[in-house]
């Protein structure tokens, strides 16, 4: 059977509107049609994301950009609505300082320990750590501390190797830390697993390290050690070394 021109041109017609459906010509009635799903709020409560006193990339090369965006704006943030989340049937809790609500674990609730032990070590963890950080932070430990860490560590060199040997050691995922005692104000290291603060056994925390994978993955990939051995050159030893003295003061 013949086809007329017509015939011809009205197949040949349909047979591109179809093949246009998938161009930008035709994509703004598509999303039109099946918009995305907007993404849900974090949970408003008493605590919140503290901001970075520096940019994404003022850490490069030893902290990339991306790992910085990440780690604050997801991570933390997520630990932070879902402290939010659990505390929300108590407010009495929520007017403790993350610090103060830890310290005083043994307070929480058992329906939320285990949330509070998460997200509020989470929390809390982070929010030093961020403060531990700078892109010129000092060339070492000055004054009193580095003082301490004569007396209590062996020396400068060998507390490094030890604090990263301690961050190296952690199986799987959680962080290294430098405690200063509260009444003696000697200083010590210990690892703590997963998101577990030193804070739930009374300790004060000088600063530590994150060596869960979202720390350094996605420059370091599986390279821990060279993640801790980057470390050293962003850690804030000014900062460090003001809070010690402050410390030894209270």
């Amino acid at each position: 059977m013949s086809i007329t021109r017509r015939q011809a041109l009205r197949t040949a017609f349909s047979a591109a509107a179809v093949s246009l459906a998938g161009t930008s010509l035709f994509r703004p009635f598509l999303a039109q049609a099946a918009p995305a799903p907007a993404a849900a709020p974090a949970p408003a409560g008493p605590y919140v994301l503290p901001p970075l006193s520096y940019a994404y990339d003022a850490l490069e090369p030893y902290v990339d950009a991306e790992t910085m965006h990440l780690h604050h704006d997801k991570h933390h943030a997520a630990y932070v609505a879902k402290l939010n989340e659990a505390v929300a049937a108590y407010p009495e809790l929520g007017k403790k300082p993350v610090d103060e609500l830890l310290r005083d674990f043994q307070a929480v609730p058992d329906a939320i320990k285990k949330a509070v032990r998460n997200q509020g070590g989470g929390h809390a963890n982070h929010s030093l750590f961020w403060k531990t950080l700078a892109k010129n932070g000092g060339s070492g430990p000055k004054g009193e501390l580095a003082a301490a860490i004569d007396r209590d560590l062996g020396g400068l060199e060998k507390f490094q190797a030890d604090f990263t040997k301690e961050a190296l050691g952690v199986f799987g995922s959680g962080w290294a830390w430098v405690i200063v005692d509260p009444l003696t104000k000697k200083l010590s290291l210990e690892s703590t697993p997963n998101q577990d603060s030193p804070l739930l056994e009374g300790k004060t925390p000088l600063f530590g390290l994150d060596v869960w994978e979202h720390a350094y993955y996605l420059k370091y990939k599986n390279k821990r050690p060279d993640y801790a051995a980057a470390f050293w050159k962003v850690l804030n030893w000014d900062y460090v070394s003001g809070q010690y003295a402050d410390l030894k003061k209270a």
